[in-house]
């Protein structure tokens, strides 16, 4: 073991930021343009547009199973290698994906997308392992910088669609699979950053000073806070589900309202922007004003967007606001609720509660999605609104009775 001293820990912390920050660029800047271009291809492979959605299911039920491994990876090995892990495992399952549109096989092709969604566990393994050495009062600025680097992916991402294309094109590959080689090559990269880059690793450095540090007596945080984590992952979780099933229907309801690809492409990308672009803001109000007042600010900015795509939705620009509105108060509840986490668990049991509280939020997404389109069909997208807005009142429900005890 590694001494560790004042400087150790101070150089590893910022080390730990740049390292994880590069990381996420690199995802995002393979995993933002593989996701469409895998809904194009999953309708190719099998036929029938119907499918198209299981791109964006594979991939989300892929990040929720690795969920638990890698943070179990983690609480045994480091950050290092659960994180290295994930990338090349997401860099495998582009590979998967190549191979599947080369061969015309499409249960290969949800096996690979499947495991790309294993990037997206890595990007939320990354935003907590931003606060393995941080400083009581700076978790939330920490995890949410982590958070906002995957706006420079997310946004730039897209725009290799074509690139990716042409280059397949002109190696030979098919349609739609040339993308894919952008991801394997970032994912490779952050694989390669993060087994060089996070040394000492920062998880083992924060493990070794919270069993040296002294205890002092009657300390909450000496054992965690089990309501504070419960209520972390309420918020995460739910918000999430509100966040996903508005979001994947709002393509589907302006289309079939007469919007032009360009305005549903430029509503997504707002929504995008809000979800990321604002995320050191609500951090840095998570550690000066408190967790539990910006997870309301989340919710109340969650339930003012649902009011806009309720009794707007039969308006673009509504609708539009609204989603502006669902990405920033998804956002604001997500760092908070994270920081609350990350502030509340055992140090003991650190990264299995952050792996629980990964499943849990990615399970949600997956089974918010899943039912949106049922209640999209019955009730239609006001319907839809109005239903989400049961998830807001829960958290509330969940988070007021217990704000003193956090």
């Amino acid at each position: 073991m590694t001494l560790v001293t004042p400087e150790l820990v101070a150089t590893a912390r910022r080390r730990t930021r740049a390292v994880l920050v590069s990381g996420q660029i690199l995802a995002g800047l393979g995993m933002g343009s593989t996701l469409s271009v895998g809904a194009l291809l999953a309708a190719s492979l099998s036929g029938s547009s119907a499918f198209s959605g299981m791109a964006a299911t594979m991939s989300t039920l892929g990040a929720a199973a690795a969920a638990i491994p890698l943070a179990t990876l983690a609480g045994k090995r480091g950050r290092s290698p659960a994180l290295a892990t994930g990338a090349l495992g997401a860099a495998l399952g582009a590979l998967f994906c190549i191979v599947a549109a080369v061969v015309a096989f499409f249960p290969l092709l949800l096996l690979g997308l499947a495991l790309v969604g294993v990037g997206t566990a890595v990007n939320l393994q990354s935003r907590f392992a931003a606060t393995d050495l941080s400083l009581p009062n700076s978790r939330g600025r920490d995890l949410s910088i982590v958070v906002w680097a995957t706006t420079i992916g997310a946004v730039s991402g897209p725009n290799l669609i074509a690139p990716g294309d042409d280059l397949g094109v002109a190696l030979g590959l098919p349609p739609l699979s040339g993308a894919f080689l952008f991801t394997i090559a970032a994912q490779a990269l952050a694989a390669i950053l993060y087994l060089v880059g996070l040394q000492p690793d920062p998880l083992v450095i924060a493990t070794e000073l919270g069993r040296t540090a002294p205890v002092v007596p009657g300390a909450v945080t000496a054992m965690g806070n089990p309501i504070g984590v419960r209520v972390g992952m309420v918020s995460i979780s739910l918000s999430h589900a509100t966040m996903v099933a508005v979001m994947a229907m709002t393509p589907v309801h302006l289309t079939d309202h007469g919007a032009t690809l360009a305005v549903v492409g430029f509503t997504i990308s707002l929504h995008v922007g809000g979800m990321y672009a604002l995320a050191p803001v609500f951090g840095v109000l998570s550690d000066r004003l408190g967790r539990v007042p910006t997870i309301l600010t989340g919710q109340a900015l969650l339930a003012a967007s649902l009011c806009m795509t309720s009794l707007g939705a039969e308006s673009e620009s509504w609708v539009m606001t609204g989603l502006i509105f669902l990405g920033l108060g998804w956002s604001a509840s997500t760092v908070a609720g994270s920081a609350l986490i990350a502030a509340s668990a055992d140090p003991s049991t650190r990264t299995r509660t952050q792996g629980r509280a990964d499943l849990l939020m990615s399970g949600s997404g997956a089974l918010g999605g899943a039912l949106a389109g049922v209640v999209l069909a019955m009730l239609g997208y006001g319907g839809l609104s109005t239903v989400a807005l049961v998830l807001v009142v829960v958290v509330v429900a969940t988070l007021v009775p217990n704000r003193r005890r956090i």
